[in-house]
């Protein structure tokens, strides 16, 4: 009888995520953070907080974003 041989399995490289997608998802935070808290200034004290979450908001919209840039122009280092 033959002995079959395994093929060794190929290890995938772990791919880690792009500059560019740091610096959309750190600049849209800022971005939506500011611009939410300009907003809501006019509003009760308790309507602050909700900037945190739209500057989150923001930071999600960056991750595509940043994938998106990358994919047109390539990475900026």
């Amino acid at each position: 009888m033959t002995k079959t041989q395994k093929k060794p399995a190929i290890k995938k490289k772990q791919q880690e995520w792009l500059v560019v997608v740091y610096f959309w998802m750190i600049g849209l935070f800022f971005m939506a953070y500011l611009v939410s808290r300009m907003v809501l200034e006019a509003y009760p004290y308790q309507a602050h907080w909700l900037a945190i979450p739209i500057g989150l908001a923001g930071t999600f919209l960056g991750i595509p974003l940043g994938w998106l840039w990358y994919r047109w122009r390539g990475d900026i280092i």
